[in-house]
């Protein structure tokens, strides 16, 4: 028979190990019974670990004691979780984090907004790399005394660029 009583320390929030070291089960497990039982554990997104909260880990104890010792199957036991009803907890309500974190996070939210904002009111940027590239004038557009030219050549000899006119008409 399965030991389904176990200490749970007095915390709010719970990293998979502690919730499998706890239960003790396998990581696996605990993840399969995820799928079966979707509202058991929080902060399930990209790159956040998953955090249990004490109602998440005395609802895994309560499954492996459905599962372990009552012999029912992983549908079974969520028929039977329904069917006691919710448990009455006052930290099923309770925020994630704390009160102070959540100002210093609206702060920062706030501040990002004032950034978008500013980039909103910004010219749109250059785009690099586009072609043909905008029209700027380049050495062979000047003349030698730094006048424009327009790309012609000077009656001197001389091409627009200052170098010397080896073309056989002048």
């Amino acid at each position: 028979m399965a030991d389904t009583f176990a200490a749970i320390p007095d915390r709010d929030l719970f990293k998979a190990s502690e919730v499998c070291e706890i239960a003790s089960v396998q990581p696996f497990v605990l993840r399969s019974w995820e799928l079966e039982f979707p509202s058991l554990g929080t902060a399930r997104s990209a790159g956040a670990p998953r955090v249990y909260r004490r109602t998440d880990v005395e609802r895994v104890l309560r499954i492996k004691e459905l599962v372990y010792v009552e012999g029912l199957t992983l549908s079974g036991a969520r028929r039977r979780i329904e069917d006691e009803g919710p448990a009455v907890d006052a930290g099923v309500g309770a925020p994630v984090i704390g009160t102070e974190a959540r100002q210093k996070l609206d702060a920062v939210k706030q501040e990002l907004r004032a950034l978008l904002n500013l980039l909103g009111d910004a010219p749109p940027p250059r785009q690099q790399g586009v072609w043909p590239p905008a029209a700027q004038p380049t050495l062979l557009d000047f003349d030698v005394d730094g006048s424009r030219s327009g790309g012609k050549a000077s009656g001197n000899g001389r091409s627009a660029g200052g170098r010397k006119n080896t073309s056989r008409n002048p």
